[in-house]
């Protein structure tokens, strides 16, 4: 009989909590949302802080809830990266979790290279040099607040921290861990160099465990509070994105996964990390992930274009739905301007349209003026931006001539304009489910664990059927030639 499990996905704007289990007649992954909370940043004094406590809180919930709906066997968590809290000798929190977007970080990178060479650090970790990275934070710790590290004992990044909120048990998940830039995606434990030429406390790293792995159980305190009966903790892989990647249903050789949703993830599952000098200056990470597998990914600006563009027509009194958005994007097929997604003006809330034109006229391109000319402009640029990274990475494979299938996952693909113009634009042929992807994967490593489905074998297949009986398998095969528009786009970018 298969034994439900609890998975707890949590975004920088909100979470959930999905119970799940195995339907071995259908061979599918079954979900029930049995929690949904808003994650609410705070700002104090220009910091910007993670409330931790309430998020513990909404796990509680969420642990009551899914008890009352059934009971269930384990709990998974997953987050997003980077962040983290410091717990001191005798277990306590110093203070809340500081945010990946605070401005502390500032001249960190610059600090690192000093210290250990930005070179070297990439060629130890694999890690895209980014000041958000945990490395980062914790230097900028050094400098602002010096007692959080003089007086920790273990540095846990956010699911690891909520596990041991849950358990009183100490240890790090490798998915998360290798978002920080201080592991060694060879060995898949702390990096002592970087450690030690970063000057950080190497009594802050405690052991890695890999997916799969135990973190204990439910406190004794923790269930007769909420009258729960205790269940074990799994080390599900901690970063999101990599729970994402276990729940695309890749089949063959050659793939790529695109996760997407305000961010996009465009990566391809490899057995080692590409850490090379050239992987350093496109600017692409090696994440470790389920079963002993590296990611090569690209972190790319998403949905982030299209919401914020939704947001600032709503402050003018224009409504629209996204899927209205879309439809507008259709409305002017012959349109063509593109802009880099990654380029900084738009990382910030604001006036997307504008920043958009000004973009378009700086580079001597038609500038979009109309609804439709803008959306149609933001999903190119989207699906151009694709095509680069995918290109990055069959370099650094040494795969160019290779045919490569694309896995489109998560809630983006519920936009067929932007699967469809993915598919055009790559020249790939383009499957898309499923788009609870982060969830999937979370499941079924538990599943895995507690042998409801008892070989990995299987997972794919699995991953099928699930994505078929939902309704959110599409297929979409390239249909127009956009090898010239490509071109060109690459020419205003990289100017």
């Amino acid at each position: 009989m298969c034994e439900r499990v609890l998975c707890f996905d949590f975004g920088a704007s909100g979470g959930r909590a999905v119970l799940s289990g195995f339907d071995i007649e259908r061979n599918i992954i079954t979900a029930e949302e049995v929690h949904r909370f808003k994650n609410r940043g705070i700002s104090v004094n220009g910091t910007l802080y993670w409330d931790i406590l309430a998020l513990y809180n909404e796990i509680k919930t969420g642990l009551v809830k899914a008890h009352k709906a059934g009971g269930f066997s384990s709990v998974g968590i997953d987050t997003w990266g980077v962040d983290y809290g410091i717990i001191d000798e005798n277990g306590f929190l110093i203070g809340n979790p500081i945010q990946y977007r605070d401005s502390r970080t500032k001249g960190m990178t610059a600090l690192s290279d000093k210290l250990i060479g930005n070179d070297r650090l990439y060629e130890l970790t694999g890690t895209q040099i980014m000041e958000i990275n945990t490395a980062f934070q914790l230097l900028a710790e050094k400098q602002l607040r010096p007692y959080a590290l003089e007086n920790g004992e273990a540095m846990l990044n956010i699911p690891d921290l909520l596990a041991y909120m849950l358990t009183g048990n100490i240890s790090s998940e490798l998915s998360i861990a290798s978002t920080t830039q201080l592991l060694d995606p060879v060995k898949k434990e702390w990096s002592d160099e970087v450690i030690s030429e970063l000057g950080l406390p190497r009594r802050l790293f405690h052991d890695v465990v890999a997916s799969g792995q135990s973190k204990g159980f439910l406190s004794n305190e923790l269930c007769e509070e909420l009258n729960i009966p205790t269940a074990e903790v799994i080390a599900v892989c901690g970063h999101d994105t990599q729970c994402a990647f276990y729940g695309a249903p890749c089949s063959g050789e050659h793939n790529i996964i695109i996760s997407t949703g305000t961010w996009a993830l465009v990566g391809t599952v490899l057995d080692k990390p590409v850490a090379s000098q050239k992987a350093a200056q496109l600017a692409l990470t090696n994440e470790s992930g389920a079963d002993g597998t590296v990611d090569l990914l690209k972190n790319i600006t998403g949905l982030w274009l299209i919401q914020e563009t939704k947001a600032f027509l709503e402050s003018r009194g224009k409504e629209y739905t996204f899927a209205q958005l879309e439809a507008a994007a259709r409305e002017c097929a012959d349109f063509t301007a593109y802009f880099d997604p990654d380029a900084p003006q738009f990382s910030a809330a604001g006036d997307m349209p504008s920043r958009i034109k000004e973009y378009c006229k700086a580079t001597g391109q038609p500038v979009p003026e109309t609804i439709s000319e803008i959306m149609r402009t933001i999903y190119l640029s989207l699906a151009m931006k694709f095509r680069y990274a995918i290109e990055q990475i069959k370099e650094l494979t040494e795969t160019a001539d290779e045919v490569y299938d694309i896995y489109m996952v998560g809630g983006g693909i519920r936009d067929e304009l932007l699967c469809s113009l993915t598919a055009d634009v790559s020249g790939c042929t383009v499957y898309t489910g499923p788009i609870e992807a982060t969830v999937t994967g979370n499941a079924l490593i538990q599943l895995i664990k507690n042998g409801s489905i008892p070989d990995r074998s299987m997972r794919r297949q699995i991953l099928e059927n699930t994505c078929l009986a939902r309704n959110e398998r599409r297929v979409f095969a390239p249909s127009v030639d956009y090898s010239a528009q490509y071109e060109r786009f690459k020419e205003i970018i990289e100017r």
